[in-house]
């Protein structure tokens, strides 16, 4: 079936549900118990609707508008009264693993843009040590060795608790400005989001192929492990958020661009969300964990392999329901 016929077969459903969804975000709903009925048979069929359009490849315009739809109706099948924080918990837990695994063609985009330029980079600087130079002047190189010396004794325990607050703020500004410049670079047909990935794919792969020639490397991975999993996860959130808003203005689908960036940045606010709530939690430990030199490498090694399986397995599976395998409502052929 073609996009078109699909949306005028089934479009009246979705619009149901949309009005029904507005009546019950209102913080005083008069809907009668018929209408919740209606509101449980709606939910069903757009999750199948929006389950199809993905696996047909519709245009991603559909595919995000029903995707909203699915979202906001789970927020309302499941929403209890607790308040602001159980919000922000649901959010964790549910909503946001849920929006990327939705937007994984961008994700993979993303991390591949990241990681590959940096194995690349690094495998390149233990053959070349001097292409290190290239990206960095002498200065900055002269930083980041001063920086990860194993005789520097200013790192870690050595700080005073004042100097780890101070550093905790900085991490929280310098890495929320690289996701946002990321992100909203993205608004350059996608081209900006894709040049800052693959910068910071070459900078952190040259560094650590600076570094591990000069045999820092028993200082520098067993620091970046422990918040790795957090920064640059969230990192690649921010470039698959940037990527759609790109897409989204060289393939706007049947939409308008307008119309298509409007529901793009929808789902992009949501990913940036997340980016945030991951990189806090990234920069508490790079200040208060990873910077501690008086942890062994053993120690801070195991606890950075569990935080990647925690942020993997997070992503993966959180929020995901029991898989129900079923033939469309009503007995039609979707």
């Amino acid at each position: 079936m073609k996009q078109q016929q699909f949306e005028k077969r089934y479009g009246d459903d979705w619009q149901r549900f949309r009005q029904l969804l507005e009546q019950l975000e209102k913080p005083k709903s008069s809907l009668q118990p018929a209408d919740y009925q209606r509101f449980g048979h709606l939910y069903r069929r757009v999750c199948q609707f929006q389950s199809l359009a993905r696996e047909r490849r519709y245009s991603s315009h559909l595919v995000d508008q029903l995707g909203d739809l699915v979202l906001r109706g789970h927020r309302q099948l499941y929403r209890r009264r607790r308040g602001i924080r159980f919000g922000l918990l649901l959010f964790t837990l549910v909503e946001f693993p849920a929006v990327v695994r939705q937007q994984q063609r961008y994700f993979w985009l993303s991390a591949l843009l990241l990681f590959g330029p940096a194995l690349l980079f690094f495998a390149a600087i233990q053959w070349q040590p001097d292409l290190i130079y290239t990206l960095l002047p002498p200065s900055r190189v002269d930083d980041f060795e001063m920086m990860y010396d194993p005789g520097n004794e200013v790192l870690g325990a050595a700080r005073e608790s004042e100097t780890n607050l101070y550093m905790f703020g900085y991490y929280i500004q310098n890495n929320i400005s690289v996701a946002f410049r990321t992100f909203a670079s993205g608004l350059l047909l996608g081209v900006g989001s894709l040049i800052i990935l693959v910068f910071n794919g070459l900078l952190f792969g040259g560094v650590a192929g600076h570094l591990s020639n000069l045999g820092y490397y028993h200082t520098f991975f067993p620091f970046v492990i422990g918040h790795g999993s957090f920064e640059l996860i969230a990192i690649v959130i921010a470039g698959a958020a940037g990527l759609k808003l790109g897409y989204s203005l060289l393939a706007p689908g049947n939409a308008t661009r307008l119309e298509s960036l409007k529901s793009a940045g929808r789902v992009a606010v949501k990913l940036i969300y997340g980016v945030i709530l991951m990189l806090l939690v990234a920069a508490f430990l790079e200040a208060f964990w990873s910077s501690n030199a008086s942890l062994r490498p053993a120690v801070k090694y195991t606890v950075g392999g569990l935080l990647w399986a925690l942020v993997i397995i997070w992503l993966a599976r959180s929020g995901r329901g029991p898989r129900r395998q079923g033939a469309p409502l009503s007995g039609e052929t979707v």
